[in-house]
């Protein structure tokens, strides 16, 4: 493709590249340049693609998108963001493959994993499309399974998503938009046909910085949609809907809205109610317990009447879904207790998920939790306060460490429990902790491990090492049966 083709959405501020030039790819990592690519310079938190210009030249990059001009002869095109650029010139490259798929995006704190994978069979069950995915828990091309980083891959990668996507004959992708994505323009260029908030709560502010940046990166989707499904339930539902221009369909249990849940029934097998719509009136079923299934639900349905589906068609469709790995997951174990995995990584989900399990809890609630390392540290306290607030036993260990020293992490958890008289177990090794919580098990227990979910690693330091809580707890009642 010639480089005036994949610049053509772009304001080019000068250039000594000839615009005829014909590129072969796009690199925006100097390590997987290729002869004949165009190297897109991006300036990182922790570099600058300026820097490795030269490598990428000597890797045989036939042209640099960058935003300074080097001094050096190399040819190159002037524009004034990097990272809009490397988004809109994929798209170019690509041809827009989006273009020629139905695009559903899901933005908000909690939700966007379960919202994702129920939207995924909503759209299977009630269409027969073939359906993309993308988000937390990796990448899916109908039933073909993707490995991924980032709820939201890099612009570049994603938009050959995309095109892998449509070629496999994907008439629809459903996908997690991360506030990060939003800030960092990975999604620039998308048009999402339907665009769905679920909720927001302090989290990523060791990016935003404060609340009102997180919320601003989040409403952003607002812009970048068609038509748009809006949580009128959330305290931030009023700001994320001033100023939108395009049809919003409301849903809510409690707050005026378009699609509303009345009659509601919670166990430990899901959830039951009825939905309004309209004149429409129809009884839904999901197997997911907890009342924030009941919100899931709710925005599942309103994307499917967005699209065009009728209350009764999604209500059919909800009824065979089921849950999501490690979102509130049963383990099997060897007696008359329950262990539940869960991605609860963040203040307002470890409650969440506490209140529900409370609520079908015969015996004690016992919840294991840590927080990550390099990430934000305000949350820390807070979710040990939530933890001793809504459980009878809590077990502060590791989760993922990264960079930072575990047991100063446990330290500043350990803080929000210093005024609680629950009892408290701090076992920084998680295998360890595990298998105290089953050691300390009784009849009718419930035990959350909260945090991993669906991850099967830790990360330490840099390094990613193998981990699954469902092997530990098999392992581990596996020993004990022995002995």
């Amino acid at each position: 493709m010639k480089l005036r083709d994949i610049l053509k959405d772009l304001t080019i501020l000068s250039a000594t590249a000839d615009l005829d030039t014909e590129i072969g790819g796009i690199s925006y990592d100097s390590r997987n340049t290729k002869p004949g690519d165009l190297f897109v310079a991006v300036k990182g938190f922790s570099s600058d693609g300026h820097r490795f210009i030269p490598t990428a030249m000597e890797k045989g990059a036939a042209a640099v998108l960058c935003e300074d001009a080097p001094a050096d002869g190399t040819p190159y095109v002037q524009i004034k963001d990097c990272r809009l650029g490397l988004a809109l010139s994929s798209r170019s490259f690509y041809g827009n493959p989006a273009g020629d798929m139905t695009v559903i995006g899901i933005t908000g704190t909690s939700g966007k994993t379960s919202s994702s994978y129920l939207i995924k069979h909503l759209l299977e069950a009630a269409l027969g499309a073939k359906v993309g995915l993308i988000g937390t828990n990796g990448n899916m091309i109908g039933e073909e399974f993707i490995h991924s980083e980032f709820t939201t891959p890099e612009s570049h990668e994603l938009q050959q998503l995309f095109r892998r996507m449509a070629d496999a004959g994907c008439t629809h992708v459903v996908m997690e938009v991360s506030s990060h994505s939003l800030a960092l323009e990975r999604v620039a260029g998308v048009r999402f046909d339907v665009a769905l908030y679920t909720n927001l709560s302090q989290d990523h502010l060791d990016f935003h910085h404060t609340m009102e940046e997180y919320a601003a990166a989040k409403k952003k989707i607002f812009s970048m949609c068609a038509k748009a499904c809006v949580n009128a339930d959330d305290a931030h539902a009023a700001y994320m809907l001033d100023g939108v221009d395009c049809p919003c369909l409301r849903y809510a249990i409690d707050a005026e809205a378009d699609l509303c849940a009345d009659k509601l029934e919670l166990d430990a097998s899901g959830v039951r109610f009825e939905a309004t719509y309209g004149s429409s009136r129809a009884a839904v079923s999901l197997g997911i317990p907890g009342l924030f299934s009941v919100h899931n639900a709710l925005g599942v349905i309103a994307v499917g009447l967005s699209l065009g589906l009728t209350l009764q068609e999604c209500a059919a469709a909800l009824a065979t879904a089921s849950g999501v790995k490690g979102r509130l997951e049963n383990v099997p174990t060897d007696g008359d207790y329950a262990i539940i995995i869960d991605y609860s990584h963040k203040p307002d989900a470890l409650e969440n998920a506490l209140k529900t399990l409370r609520d079908v809890t015969r015996g004690r609630l016992i919840v294991l939790f840590g927080c990550g390392g390099d990430r934000d540290r305000l949350k820390r306290p807070i979710m040990g306060a939530i933890a001793a607030d809504n459980a009878d036993l809590v077990i502060v260990t590791s989760d993922n460490p990264r960079t930072e020293e575990p047991e100063s992490i446990i330290d500043e958890i350990m803080a929000g429990l210093k005024d609680k008289h629950t009892p408290v177990l701090r076992i920084c090794d998680r295998t360890e902790a595990i298998q105290s919580a089953i050691d300390n098990a009784r009849s009718g227990d419930v035990i959350l491990l909260a945090g991993k979910g669906h991850e099967d690693y830790q990360i330490v330091g840099h390094e990613k090492h193998h981990m699954d809580e469902r092997e530990i707890v098999a392992d581990y009642l596996k020993t004990r049966k022995k002995i």
